[in-house]
Formats: C-alpha cells, sequence, structure tokens
C-alpha cells in the first residue's frame, strides 16, 4: 500500500567553514533552523527537528513554510532525494520528484544520450529508458536538434527535454515545488495539461508552494512549517492564519545577515526570459506549476 511515514525525522547540514564557529553568534538569531555542534563538534544547521508526519493513498499535502523554515528540505526527505540525520523515513511506492528537472543531464552528450541518463538517475533499468524514447521524443517536439549536444540548446529547449524526461511516467507518489518552468507559452499548455494528468494518477501528492490559493485547489491538507518543525497539519483553509504568523515572524528576524537552507526551486522566484525577441506567456491556470520560462529556438 502506497505511504509515507516520518519517525522523528531530523536532517543536519554540515558548516565545514572555517570560520563557522566565528559566525556562530552572529547568526544564531537570524538563521531558519537551528546551529548546534553535533556529535563529532561540527558546528551543523538543522533544517528539519523531529519530524512526524503519516500519508497515506488520497492525501494531497500541501507544504507552506517561509525561506529557512526546512519547507524544501521535507520535500526533499519525502520524495526520498534526502534521508534523514536522525529518526526515520518510510516510503512505500514509487516516488516521481519534479524538482530539480536538469539534475544529471550532461551538457556536452546529446539530447538522445541525456534522455537515457536522465531516465536512469531517475531509477529507470536501460531497457526501460530505451524505450520510453520514442514518447520523450514526441512530447519535447525538439525533432534533430536530439542528435545535437544540449549545450547547444537554448534555455527553453532544455526545459523542454528536462520535462518530457521527468513526466513521462505517472508515480504512485509525486513531489513536486510550484517553480516548475515550462519554456513557451505553447508548449506550457502541454505541460499544464501533462502535470494535471500526473496528480489525477498519484496516490499521494506533495506540493510545495507559498500561494494558499494554489494550495486550495489542488490540495486536502496543508502542513506549516516553522523553524524546522511542523507547527501546523490540518485544511488547508484553516492553514491560511498559521502560514500568514509564520510568515510574519520570519520578516521580523530577517536582517542583513541570514541564512537558509539549501536553495531550492520552491524557494526562488521564476526564471524570466530574456532571449532576444522572445515572448513569454502568462502564467498558466490552477496550481502555477508550469510557468513559462524562457522562449524555445525548436
Amino acid at each position: 500500500m502506497t505511504g509515507i511515514e516520518l519517525f522523528d525525522a531530523s536532517v543536519d547540514y554540515p558548516i565545514y567553514s572555517a570560520s563557522a564557529r566565528s559566525l556562530k553568534t552572529a547568526i544564531a538569531q537570524k538563521v531558519g533552523g537551528a546551529i548546534r555542534a553535533d556529535d563529532t563538534s561540527r558546528v551543523v544547521v538543522r533544517a528539519l527537528d523531529r519530524v512526524n508526519l503519516s500519508l497515506r493513498s488520497g492525501d494531497r499535502l500541501a507544504l507552506f513554510g517561509s525561506n529557512g523554515s526546512g519547507k524544501s528540505t521535507l520535500l526533499k526527505v519525502l520524495a526520498g532525494i534526502l534521508e534523514p540525520s536522525s529518526g526515520r523515513a518510510q516510503i512505500t511506492g514509487h516516488v516521481s520528484a519534479l524538482l530539480d528537472l536538469q539534475m544529471g543531464m550532461d551538457p556536452e552528450a546529446t539530447g538522445y544520450e541525456n534522455i537515457l541518463m536522465r531516465s536512469i538517475f531517475l531509477g529507470a533499468s536501460f531497457e526501460e529508458a530505451r524505450s520510453r524514447i520514442p514518447e520523450i521524443e514526441a512530447f519535447s517536439e525538439l525533432g534533430e536538434y536530439l542528435r545535437f549536444p544540449i549545450r547547444t540548446y537554448s534555455s527553453g529547449m532544455i526545459v523542454r527535454l528536462a520535462f518530457a524526461i521527468s513526466t513521462v511516467i505517472s508515480p504512485e507518489i509525486l513531489a513536486m515545488d510550484e517553480q516548475v518552468g515550462a519554456a513557451d507559452a505553447a508548449f506550457s499548455l502541454k505541460a499544464q495539461a501533462r502535470i494535471n494528468e500526473l496528480i489525477g494518477q498519484a496516490h499521494i501528492l506533495v506540493f510545495a508552494t507559498h500561494n494558499i490559493e494554489d494550495a486550495k485547489k489542488t490540495c486536502n491538507r496543508a502542513v506549516v512549517l516553522k523553524h524546522g518543525r511542523i507547527d501546523f497539519d490540518g485544511a488547508v483553509d484553516a492553514a491560511e492564519l498559521a502560514y500568514k504568523e509564520a510568515r510574519s515572524e520570519a520578516e521580523a528576524l530577517s536582517g542583513p545577515l541570514a541564512l537558509a537552507e539549501p536553495a531550492s526551486s520552491a524557494d526562488q522566484p521564476p526564471l524570466k526570459n530574456t532571449e532576444p525577441g522572445a515572448s513569454s506567456g502568462p502564467p498558466l491556470s490552477g496550481p502555477r506549476l508550469a510557468r513559462a520560462a524562457r522562449s524555445t529556438r525548436g
């Protein structure tokens, strides 16, 4: 049976800089996660702190939290990308994570070679990866460009290829953030339809977002994170107040010196199209999961 269980899950990010200890006092009140020394006396940032969470088939979970709250780290733990430093994560079911779509891609390799490498990176066998080529080829609409190294592609073309590879298989557990780029406006419509299809077929959805209205359209449950801990777990409508309070507290503590958990696309603004003569489409309807980022040449 598809499900996710977290038992007292904590994630620590070690700080290896020689100046980390001298900075500790200055940043202690500014960082989203708690700063401490671990058992080996390394300075670490605790991004998640003893989190317990249970997800079952039918759950559509929205993750809310200000920058540095632990939201991106929790998303990666639920997707099976990060292992807890302590505690336990038990994930049952095939997981697809729409986070960094280009991870595992080689700019010197051709489009076809990247289809194989990225598919294997996502857990497919070599034969499974080969069998996916025709569908990815058709969905990306890149044609003969797939024979060329992807360093010759525009940014939009790379997004097309990465998106097609990452969404070719319908997962049982879908983990995603709201900043999945989808190239030009025409391709954005295809991307939106594909994402809606994946959401509909997934047994469990985990959606990291900053937008309450988007979450209301997609999710039936919400978690608000604050300082690496779950501050609220309940209905999406009721999460709005808890999230506003968490954001207000984070803004009050923010200053010129601040650390946050490692950057994720969920906590960054979408890319803008800067190519000469290119046009960017409007945001997609529903959850803003497929934004027009940069136009393609293909």
